[in-house]
């Protein structure tokens, strides 16, 4: 044996080199069959599979511009990134957009810009935005409700994100002021940390789905009562990511915690189905949203991603006829997209949030709707100069997730479907979780919030107004085309937003009804 051990000792390190890679020469050309390139390469294959899946780090940290990423760029992460770790998020020497692009947003700022006294609610507390309207106000709920602030974070799941990243984002709107969409996946522990919810069921009913399956009205009767943070109900219809298709949790992503509290299997995809069990007409959904609010008191909305409108005119129709139907409307944008989706759903199925939110709120004003319903945005509206856009055009709150993802840690990594989330944000890996600090990491959500705030306030109040939702559609103008390379969003999109009635800053800090307190 130690002879043996000698003869081993004595060969140099570099014929060990030289056996492994012969193993593997020998692996790549006779026993694999699947990859053309190592077979007819072998061992240096490997290198290009190697560099292929790091691609993406590569084209962000070396290749790519400051503006040229997609879905979020360099700019706009950074701005994210230092506005939540209340870093400096100046930039000098300039702009480095093309301000003649297609698209690009111009703000028009007053002569003189509105003057915030000693003793206005923004010399008080300069982040300070609630949301102009009340949900529920107009069809008498129970349990009406003034969001205390104009953003909040969108529906993301406990399953899609960690729990360690959801219990951040709860705490961190509560520092806030904001509210939390639960997103499909159910109520979960990690979203009662005092933050203001909005429960959000869809296709599955996870979380108040009975045992055949279906939704059960008593278990989110029994929910609601158990936990009185509960602000409002979000029935969602589609999203952006994917409209027409249900949600996708990969069974990789599935513990038994969430197993639990979805009442799923374990070991296998959750897909939620495209279609509604509980109605399938819309007589039906506006009887459903009625029985949901009466049984719980609460505002009811839906959620969509918007493309034909057929339908959608038959809603207003029956809302105009009966009084009745959804207290908000949240419009999701085909660029949406934090889980799991087929590339050919992301990328081509429902309209981008501009076209898709002015088709709809042009229907809604075109029949004297809108005064009683709260819009809300959702879809890479977490700036605010696109914020400023998104209120011109009829928007009274907006929904951020990718951009709250941001705040609490996420690089952009464009793994959320894997369980590999290297920010630990959208895994359930316990090891890949540890490097979530909640404290932290709940303190910079807030941090986000309050800067977009601030900010979002300072631009409101530069272009002469006391709150953003007196903006009006000529306020903001776009870059059209070559031969009109500026046009105001009334030219634009053909349609005037319906004004919203508006006192002042302190009669919404009075309002009864602010962040849930009656």
């Amino acid at each position: 044996m130690n002879t043996f051990l000698d003869i081993l000792g004595n060969i140099p390190w570099w014929v060990y080199i030289i056996i492994i890679l012969a193993l593997v020469a020998i692996r790549d050309i006779f026993i694999q069959k699947s990859h053309t390139i190592s077979h007819n390469f072998p061992i240096v294959g490997h290198l290009r599979y190697w560099l292929e899946s790091i691609g993406p780090e590569m084209r962000q940290y070396f290749v790519a511009n400051n503006r040229e990423e997609l879905p979020f760029n360099r700019i706009e992460r950074g701005w994210i990134y230092a506005s939540a770790k209340k870093e400096n998020n100046y930039e000098g020497f300039g702009t480095d957009r093309d301000i003649y692009a297609h698209q690009h947003i111009f703000i028009n700022n007053a002569m003189f810009p509105f003057k915030v006294d000693k003793n206005h609610p923004n010399s008080i507390d300069k982040s300070f935005l609630p949301c102009a309207k009340v949900m529920g106000a107009f069809n008498n709920r129970k349990r009406p409700y003034r969001p205390a602030s104009i953003i909040n974070v969108s529906a993301m799941s406990f399953g899609s994100l960690s729990a360690k990243a959801i219990e951040s984002l709860n705490k961190g709107v509560k520092i806030a002021d904001a509210y939390h969409n639960t997103g499909e996946g159910g109520l979960s522990p990690y979203h009662s940390h005092g933050g203001d919810v909005i429960f959000h069921f869809g296709t599955g009913y996870f979380g108040v789905r009975g045992e055949d399956g279906n939704f059960s009205l008593e278990k989110l009767k029994k929910l609601v009562e158990d936990n009185p943070f509960i602000r409002a109900i979000e029935i969602k219809l589609s999203q952006g990511a994917k409209p027409g298709k249900g949600g996708v949790l990969p069974a990789s992503k599935i513990t038994k915690e969430i197993s639990e509290i979805r009442h799923v299997p374990m070991g296998q995809d959750v897909l939620s189905p495209p279609n509604h069990s509980a109605f399938s007409t819309i007589p039906e959904m506006v009887d459903f949203i009625e029985t949901i609010a009466e049984a719980t008191g609460l505002p009811v909305g839906i959620k969509a991603a918007i493309g034909k409108l057929n339908q959608w005119k038959e809603l207003a129709d029956l809302m105009k006829k009966t009084g009745k139907g959804p207290d908000f409307i949240t419009v999701d944008g085909g660029e949406g997209g934090t889980g799991a989706a087929p590339p050919s759903f992301a990328d081509h199925v429902s309209l981008p949030w501009v076209y898709g939110f002015g088709d709809l709120y042009k229907l809604f004003k075109d029949r004297d709707l809108t005064e009683r319903i709260v819009f809300i945005g959702s879809g890479k509206l977490g700036f605010p100069a696109k914020a400023a856009m998104a209120f011109a055009m009829g928007a009274d709150c907006i929904n951020v997730a990718r951009e709250a993802m941001m705040s609490i840690g996420c690089i952009q990594a464009q793994v959320c479907h894997t369980n590999r989330c290297p920010a630990g944000v959208a895994t359930q890996s316990k090891w890949l979780q540890q490097g979530i600090n909640i404290p932290l990491k709940s303190e910079r959500l807030a941090q986000y919030f309050k800067t977009f705030k601030k900010e979002f306030i300072e631009i409101t109040h530069a272009a002469g107004y006391e709150h953003p939702c007196q903006f009006t559609m000529d306020d903001i103008e776009v870059n059209v085309d070559d031969h009109n390379l500026s046009k105001q969003l009334s030219n634009t999109y053909q349609y005037n937003k319906t004004p919203v009635p508006f006192t002042s800053m302190q009669d919404l800090k009075d309002c009864i009804y602010l962040g849930g307190k009656k």
